[in-house]
């Protein structure tokens, strides 16, 4: 009997406050209609004063444990997603699983940005692959709020906080995870970054991008990296059930599911209210589609994301 990763719960955490459009539009020259139309945004969660990455990423644990009816003594292994960690050192991952009270195993932090949650992911299927752990959970957390230059609307009115978070075990059987793919392309670094650094200027500057070019490359790149996972499994792109994309803008998930003939309502979208919550993105909108019935078990299911790096990746579940 074959034996994979399997997706056994989800959950997720957004802070209370939310951030609405004509609330930006008040600070910044902006207004509801144009954030709508160039993003499909309508609002976004911000992290409360004091409310840290490692806390959003508890919470979200919490609900994925719950959810899978799991404790975390049966976890071996904790992997955070995060480009907005709460120091330098130590992980945060590590301040999670204190958080939790996990006293074995291992916690470490995965950087890939908005393709983070996918790497982490593929990061936890290959331990189970490899017999190192049989029970890993998996984190995609941000408070990308905390890196955005607010005077700066080509960037300030994409963004939002959340965590989102899955646990996936060693389990017997067709579903699960069939495959993960991963890429980076280091020369289009310069396109989306955040300007500062411990090496560099000893601070954290804002987040910086060409949202043109970043759009041009995305389509392109998700597009190839679905079809790369779906002819690693011989499937067609009419095999998919449910696309649970990267929440960046609404016009690159609509690009997207056209190139790939997909259906709108195919496509996990929660960038309306969620807006870009980076590595948080996916396993938000998984958890959503996940507890409202629509994602259901013997299901194709195709996540895929990309990040500053760049980065990009997708993984396919037989859920």
């Amino acid at each position: 009997m074959i034996k994979r990763s399997r997706i056994i719960g989800t959950g997720s955490y957004l802070p209370k406050r939310i951030l609405t459009n004509d609330e930006l539009a008040i600070s910044v020259e902006t207004s509801n209609d144009w954030i709508v139309e160039r993003t499909g945004i309508r609002q976004r969660h911000i992290a409360a004063d004091g409310e840290t990455t490692a806390d959003i990423a508890y919470q979200s644990a919490i609900s994925a444990l719950e959810s899978a009816d799991t404790s975390i003594s049966d976890i071996d292994l904790i992997i955070l997603a995060t480009t907005t960690p709460d120091n330098t050192f130590p992980s945060t991952a590590t301040k999670v699983q204190a958080m939790l009270g996990m006293k074995h195993g291992a916690a470490f932090d995965i950087q890939a940005v908005c393709s983070g949650f996918i790497y982490a992911l593929a990061v936890g299927d290959n331990f189970i692959r490899a017999g190192q752990a049989k029970r890993v959970l998996v984190i995609g957390a941000e408070t990308i709020s905390r890196i955005l230059d607010w005077e700066d609307r080509a960037t300030c009115v994409l963004f939002g906080d959340g965590g989102g978070a899955v646990v996936i075990a060693k389990e017997e059987g067709s579903n699960g995870i069939l495959s993960t793919h991963l890429h980076s392309d280091g020369r289009y670094s310069n396109l989306l970054y955040v300007d500062g650094g411990p090496s560099t200027t000893q601070s954290v500057g804002h987040l910086r991008m060409s949202g043109k070019e970043v759009f041009r490359h995305a389509v392109v790149n998700l597009a190839s990296v679905v079809d790369e996972a779906l002819a690693a499994n011989s499937y067609q792109r009419s095999d998919i059930d449910w696309l649970v994309p990267h929440q960046a803008n609404l016009r690159i998930l609509s690009g997207t599911a056209r190139k790939l003939g997909l259906k709108e309502d195919q496509v996990v979208v929660t960038v309306q209210r969620h807006a870009n919550t980076s590595a948080a993105s996916i396993p938000l909108a998984l958890d959503e589609a996940v507890r409202d019935g629509r994602i259901q078990e013997g299901q194709l299911v195709l996540m895929e994301a990309m990040g500053g790096g760049f980065t990009w990746g997708a993984a396919l579940v037989r859920w």
